[in-house]
């Protein structure tokens, strides 16, 4: 007999990976097709607010935190003198309000294919989105693989490719032609991160493929870097981080302990703890 007081769920099916996770859900508050994906928001019994894409849970209010922590800082504390940085995707602004919370930053770029994802983060998810009206905030809604072609050469410090899995219109993001494209508009000690997927479903395949298409085209040092993730396939994901002349396993450790702002999750030992790669990781890559 099932006493379970919650009756609603919203239940995503990992395709292929045989697993699945759901969430008990209060109600649906909004649902709509742009132009380009279908987008639902849910109100959840116990992780807020859900953001669904094509039947794919992209954040929920709860545990966003991990995931737009760990694309933003690692990455920026791992570079010398970050300025400039650009968020491919990341139209929630979660990882927009994480990167502007670093004062040495003087502009961000953020780069969305469908300006519905952060209107309607604004309504549903305003937390994230405190950092838009920042003078340093600067929003372009448009393809993000086009605008990085289009970037001169050696002008940006930081590239995060904060995008949904790699099919549809994110799947060009994972190509080594998009790759060239950012190693050409860093600067010299820039660094390339991006989302990864699950070590566990994909480190053989996505994680792998990313470790060689970075290398062949020159990024000089990379790295995967994982981290809890409930609400994802396996509760567990990645960002994988390539400097083009740098070395990604070396961070401005004093700086992150003594940082001046808030997080959740993030700190120097936490950065640090991520660089260790578990033994079935290590032994992946190490053929890439």
């Amino acid at each position: 007999m099932n006493n379970s007081p919650y009756q609603h769920w919203f239940v995503e099916k990992f395709g292929n990976e045989g697993t699945s996770f759901g969430l008990a859900i209060k109600s649906k508050l909004h649902d709509e097709r742009s132009q380009y994906q279908h987008i639902e928001i849910y109100d959840t019994h116990t992780f807020g607010h859900l953001m669904v894409i094509d039947d794919c849970i992209m954040l929920s209010q709860r545990d966003n935190f991990l995931y737009h922590e760990m694309m933003a800082h690692p990455a920026i504390f791992s570079h010398p003198n970050p300025k400039k940085v650009v968020i491919i995707g990341g139209g929630d602004c979660g990882t927009l309000k994480e990167v502007l919370k670093h004062p040495e930053i003087v502009a961000a770029w953020q780069i969305e294919i469908d300006e519905r994802v952060t209107r309607l983060a604004e309504s549903y998810f305003p937390e994230l989105c405190t950092s838009n009206h920042d003078p340093r905030a600067h929003f372009h809604f448009g393809d993000g693989i086009q605008w990085i072609k289009e970037q001169p050469e050696n002008s940006i410090d930081l590239i995060i490719v904060d995008s949904t899995d790699p099919v549809g219109p994110a799947a060009g993001l994972f190509t080594t032609d998009f790759f060239e494209a950012c190693l050409k508009a860093l600067c010299h000690e820039g660094i390339l991160v991006q989302q990864s997927e699950s070590p566990l479903l994909h480190a053989a395949t996505i994680i792998k493929s990313l470790h060689t298409n970075m290398k062949q085209v020159g990024f000089r040092s990379i790295v995967t870097l994982p981290f809890p993730q409930p609400v994802y396939p396996t509760g567990w994901w990645s960002c994988t981080m390539a400097s083009k002349h740098g070395d990604c396993q070396q961070f401005r450790s004093a700086d992150s302990e003594n940082k001046q702002f808030h997080c959740e999750y993030y700190n120097d030992a936490v950065h640090l703890g991520a660089l260790a790669q578990p033994e079935f990781l290590r032994r992946i890559l190490s053929s890439s």
